[in-house]
């Protein structure tokens, strides 16, 4: 798809962006990325009122044929790209967001005859399928659900990564105001004011999409970095991630030990429902 870009500058958002997080991911543990061939990029429909992106619909990470499937951002009606920079740190972000998750550790297990997914990253799933942590309450402000942190997790790499090329390019001022509130949700600079009216140009429900997702994950996500790391929320944040790929809880919890006493991580997550084991066991 880049190569069918007559957009320099828009190709120059995802070779630099590429660079980038290979670096970032090697620091914290992943030395090899998703390969290209295993990205599908959806670039056109036939529905009118189909609206591409980070918040496309039924997108993403698959885990069993360990590939991602995303849209370009924009209408898909459409063959002209809405911003050609912005679509480009689109992909970005997907592409970053996706090769976590399949950088992250994961194991598998017969179960029934079946082959289920039975740990992932920092989340385990009982022999029952009930996961470690509960679900969070659906007006929460924090989260204590294993799998809504590493989602947030994920994304907050994907998005710092698509900021610092914004800022190293200047792209802020070449996005036409349509297309802004895409670009702060890309770059992680979401407002709670962003949500109270749409802007024109921004589909309904892609805008909508954008909202829960903030809502359900990168808000609850940042309110509980700041809730657990306080002044050290980016520490605690790192850690995270590194024991998401490797699979080695140690540095967390001992880290949540120290700040938060003996056992911190089963008393923070454990769901009375998981029957499964802990870190460690």
């Amino acid at each position: 798809m880049l190569d069918t870009w007559a957009d320099e500058p828009a190709r120059e958002v995802f070779r630099r962006g590429a660079a980038l997080l290979a670096d970032r991911y090697r620091e914290l543990g992943l030395h090899q990325l998703l390969p290209i061939d295993r990205v599908w990029v959806g670039v056109r429909s036939t529905q009118p009122d189909a609206f591409g992106g980070f918040h496309h619909p039924n997108q993403g990470y698959r885990h069993v044929q360990l590939a991602s499937v995303i849209t370009r951002y924009g209408r898909l009606s459409d063959p002209r790209l809405a911003s050609p920079e912005l679509v480009a740190l689109d992909l970005l972000r997907s592409y970053a967001h996706d090769a976590l998750h399949w950088g992250s550790f994961r194991e598998y297990r017969l179960h029934g005859g079946q082959v289920v997914r039975s740990r992932y990253g920092i989340n385990w799933r009982d022999s029952q399928g009930r996961t470690y942590s509960a679900r969070d309450k659906d007006d929460a402000g924090s989260t204590t659900n294993l799998g809504i942190i590493m989602e947030g997790a994920t994304d907050r790499e994907a998005r710092t990564i698509a900021a610092t090329v914004a800022d190293g390019l200047g792209l802020a001022d070449r996005i036409a105001p349509p297309d802004r509130l895409a670009f702060r949700d890309t770059t992680g600079r979401l407002e709670p004011s962003d949500f109270d009216h749409a802007e024109p140009g921004i589909a309904t429900r892609f805008h909508l999409a954008m909202a829960g997702y903030e809502h359900g994950v990168g808000a609850r996500y940042q309110r509980f970095l700041t809730e657990m790391g306080g002044a050290d929320a980016e520490t605690l944040h790192g850690l995270i991630v590194a024991a998401m790929i490797s699979g080695n809880l140690s540095g967390l919890t001992g880290w949540l030990d120290q700040h938060h006493g003996r056992g911190a991580f089963r008393r923070i997550f454990r769901s009375p429902a998981y029957t499964g084991p802990d870190p460690g066991e």
